[in-house]
Parts: C-alpha cells; structure tokens; sequence
C-alpha cells in the first residue's frame, strides 16, 4: 500500500486525486491549514490522515511538522494546493505578491525539503501542480505566473539533484480546470462562469494518476493539459 502526501485535497483537482487514491486502498496523508480544516479534511476523505500546516506561513511548517507523528516513507508527495489573485503589476501590492509567491512557491520549497528523506526512503515520487501560467504570462497574471515560474524552477532543479537518489519529479501544467478557484479567477476578472466550458478536475487527475502509475523504468517530466472543447 502506497502513502501519499497531497495538499489541497479540499476541493477541485485535489480532491480529485485523493478520491481516487483512496478508492484503490491507498494510505492518505492531507495537508490542512488548522485542526478545524483538518476536521474537515477527515470527513470528506473517511480513513485518510491529516497534518496540520500552513502554506501561507512556510516558516512555521518546520516547528508544526516538530509536533505531529510524521510518516516514515512516502511514495509521492503531491502538491496540488494554490492561491490566485490577479491585477496589474502597476496596482498589485508587496502583500498581493508574498500572499501567493509563499503559498505557491515558498511552501512547496519547504514541504518538499522537510519530507525529502521519507521520499528518498521510498525511492519517491513528487508532483507539482503547476499552471498555464506557469510557462507563459499575461496581462494581469504578473504576481501568479511569477509563482508558478519559479514552481518550475524549483521541479527541475529537484529533478536533478535526486536522480541518483531515485525520486522522481513531474510538473503537471493544466489549462483552465472547473474549480472553486476558477470559479474565482471569473470573478476577478469580471466574467462569468460557466464550469462546461473547462476541464473536469476527473480529467486531470487521470494525467496525475498516469504519471505516478509509470513503471520505473520511465519517468514524465512535464505534462500539459489543455481544454478538449
């Protein structure tokens, strides 16, 4: 039985992928912000765990991760959590821009390098989530596409450094994905949301499912997936 670690197992592409795991008798460890999203967490996902930290404040993980039982190995560490919010790069202010350069960045840095020996113990596998967004930029997405480059950044370069240790390392890029965090993104940009028009969170993470069931003897470093209509 595989253990995974998945952030913003809540809603959308998260709770996509952690319905599945957990469908097939996997072991689910979920990353809550506080014990009442833990709570939370633990009665939409019947016999997953939780661990409370939080993405916003990735200088604390380190002394909460100290308090909480910890799992011993992990086979994949899933980073799927995010936060978005647009404006203009004339307008946007330093709070605008450590709100998501730490949760979308920041934190995924720092869960990564604080669960890197359990992932080295099981010969891991890590996701990151990443974004559109996160290869090409556009008007008013200055501050999130920043994250999400770095994000990028930050995948390729653990790809690299664990080879030789046997962890793995995907970046998953989805287009516009029918979520609560879409659902928002239309808000801000002052349109309305129509959740046909977009990818069901399903299929994504049918693409997430296909990385992490690879033979071992392959590894996807970058997937893309777009809107089919």
């Amino acid at each position: 039985m595989a253990t995974h670690l998945i952030t913003g197992a809540g809603s959308g592409i998260g709770a996509a992928v952690t319905r599945r795991l957990r469908e097939r008798g996997d072991d689910l460890v979920l990353l809550a912000r506080d014990a009442g999203r833990a709570k939370e967490l633990a009665a939409l996902h019947p016999g997953s765990r939780t661990l409370v930290g939080d993405l916003g404040n990735p200088d604390r993980l380190s002394w909460a991760f100290g308090q909480q039982p910890m799992p011993e190995r992990l086979d994949s560490l899933l980073h799927i959590a995010g936060v978005v919010e647009l404006g203009r790069i004339g307008e946007l202010t330093p709070k605008s821009w450590h709100f998501q350069l730490n949760a979308n960045l920041v934190a995924p840095a720092e869960l990564t390098r604080l669960l890197l020996p359990q992932l080295r113990v099981a010969q891991g596998h890590v996701v990151f989530v990443n974004s559109g967004a996160g290869l090409a930029a556009h008007a008013e997405w200055g501050a999130y596409a920043a994250s999400k480059h770095g994000l990028k950044a930050l995948a390729d370069s653990l790809r690299h450094e664990e080879h030789g240790n046997g962890v793995r390392v995907t970046s998953v890029y989805p287009g516009r994905t029918a979520s609560p965090m879409q659902a928002k993104v239309h808000q801000q940009e002052g349109k309305e949301y129509d959740a046909s028009r977009w990818m069901d969170p399903e299929s994504v993470a049918t693409t997430i499912l296909l990385a992490l069931d690879l033979p071992r003897d392959a590894e996807i470093n970058d997937l893309t997936v777009r809107p089919g209509r």
